[in-house]
């Protein structure tokens, strides 16, 4: 089963690796783009969440507009860490990369996702739109990611790169381009409502929240600590648990 989708997938990986080769400025830049889309999608739930704080239905309506961000990723083209923790591993399982091209690979796409991020962030705390509610809604939010401890972050991690990692995996699926974004619509609703963690996301919030604090005790050291863990466990969630089984169950 689903030979042909990761078939499609190991491709893809190859395609990617030839483009960080043969240009790798412009595949930086697609890293940082797809940093940004994903930042977008961040100010703009935050935003609605600062406009609704108190009200039961915060989360969801956070969770039905954050769509966007992965929408604009695969619709607009950019690469996205979190997604390539699929793709690259289905290469290296196919063999249609090395491991080491695989992994210089996410080291530069991550790398290009945070530098995106914290350039958007910074661009934004220029406009004056995070003060009042907003802001202080961007902050605390930041100060609960920073907070929590390294296995809860790991676990949100897992679950979190587990649903966007089935909305790439789904793409391969999907017969058309309103099959993908339907499927991004859910998997990113599922992973925002539940509170979930996603590295690439979280560079935005928190760089804002530093930039920004509204008198809440965020720090550089809760950042990384937040980066860290939810990286690692986004790592394992997409790896181990999306990529490995459909990677078996591709075999002949």
């Amino acid at each position: 089963m689903f030979k042909d989708e990761f078939e499609a997938a190991a491709n893809g990986a190859a395609g990617k690796v030839a483009v960080l080769k043969k240009n790798p400025v412009g595949y930086f830049l697609l890293s940082m783009l797809a940093g940004a889309y994903i930042g977008f999608g961040i100010l703009l739930i935050f935003t609605i969440g600062g406009q609704l704080a108190g009200a039961p239905a915060t989360k969801m309506a956070m969770g039905v507009s954050f769509g966007i961000a992965l929408s604009l990723v695969v619709i607009a083209g950019a690469e996205l860490f979190t997604g390539n923790n699929l793709v690259m591993t289905a290469g290296m399982l196919k063999k249609k990369i090395t491991v080491a091209d695989g992994i210089k690979l996410w080291i530069v796409c991550y790398l290009g996702n945070w530098v995106g991020s914290i350039l958007l962030a910074v661009i934004y705390n220029f406009t004056g739109l995070a003060n009042g509610p907003v802001g202080e809604f961007m902050a605390n939010g930041a100060l609960g990611k920073m907070s929590a401890t390294a296995p809860q972050l790991v676990a949100r991690g897992i679950l979190c790169n587990m649903l966007v990692c089935l909305a790439t995996w789904c793409g391969f699926r999907a017969k058309s381009d309103a099959g993908k974004l339907i499927m991004i619509f859910w998997c990113l609703f599922a992973f925002i409502t539940t509170g979930f963690e996603h590295s690439i996301a979280n560079m935005t919030l928190l760089t804002e929240a530093l930039l920004n604090p509204c008198g809440v005790a965020v720090t550089m050291g809760g950042y990384m600590h937040n980066l860290l863990w939810v990286t690692f466990g986004n790592m394992i969630g997409g790896i181990l648990f999306i990529a490995v089984p459909y990677a078996v169950s591709a075999k002949e």
